[in-house]
């Protein structure tokens, strides 16, 4: 984000953070994807996938498309799992908390925030 806070930190101060050739929005993104990727070469998970694009409202005269972007999805007993990785004050961030509405009424799904 640039201007106010200048380029490279957020407005919640999170730092980005690379791991392999990954770019993560926070060092806790980060971590926590370091620990999945651990629990997948143990087979605890399967499929692990970072940064999936979720549609929640398709493109149209009145604008672009709208979507959720989960920080991971993976399958933990055959079933899908979307997390986000979120801190106390971001979960309180209003376009977060709409857009997680939004998912769960269309995909009828609980995002797991760690």
């Amino acid at each position: 984000m640039r201007g106010l806070f200048g380029k490279g930190v957020s407005k919640y101060h999170a730092k980005k953070t690379v791991v392999g050739d990954k770019k993560f929005d926070s060092k806790k993104e980060a971590e926590r994807f370091v620990e999945l990727t651990l629990m997948e070469k143990a087979k605890v998970i399967q499929d692990l996938k970072t940064q999936v694009a979720f549609p929640l409202i398709a493109k149209s005269r009145w604008g672009r498309e709208i979507k959720y972007v989960a920080d991971f999805t993976y399958y933990e007993d055959g079933i899908l799992v979307v997390e986000d990785v979120k801190s106390s004050i971001t979960k309180k961030n209003p376009v977060y908390r709409l857009k997680k509405r939004m998912f769960n009424e269309r995909y009828q799904k609980e995002i797991r925030e760690t």
